[in-house]
């Protein structure tokens, strides 16, 4: 099972993304948060393998809260998903320590795919075809 967390101040993002990532891998376990406060608590109790994060966050910014997850938890991917695609934005999520930027304007299933693909170590590597694995909630 991949653990994923989606970290989006907008309810109607986190449930329609998450929504998308279940019907097409079935096998990640999906938790989400609406900002750093309750996504702090779901990095220590689900210990994701993934966060999709955007930059717009209340409370800290979803740039410098990457910067925190990666200086406690480097193993963790991270990847900044923004409506904001912006050169500077691109060069602070990188610098930040941030494994990827997507713009939510191209958001394109198959490429998350191939980039989650592409991160994870070959013992860590997930089939992210297989649909006999269920882990969605």
């Amino acid at each position: 099972m991949l653990k994923t967390l989606i970290v989006d101040d907008s309810t109607t993002f986190r449930k329609t993304f998450k929504d998308a990532l279940c019907e097409r891998f079935p096998f990640m376990l999906i938790e989400e948060a609406p900002g750093t406060t309750e996504a702090l608590q779901k990095i220590k109790t689900f210990l994701p393998d993934v966060i999709f994060m955007d930059i717009w966050l209340p409370g800290e910014s979803g740039l410098e809260f990457t910067k925190r997850i990666k200086a406690s938890h480097p193993e963790i991917v991270v990847i900044i998903l923004t409506a904001y695609d912006l050169p500077e934005y691109r060069e602070a999520a990188y610098n930040g320590g941030a494994d990827a930027f997507i713009s939510k304007n191209s958001l394109n299933l198959a490429d998350i795919a191939a980039l989650i693909k592409s991160v994870f170590s070959d013992d860590r590597c997930y089939d992210l075809h297989d649909p006999g694995k269920d882990g969605c909630l």
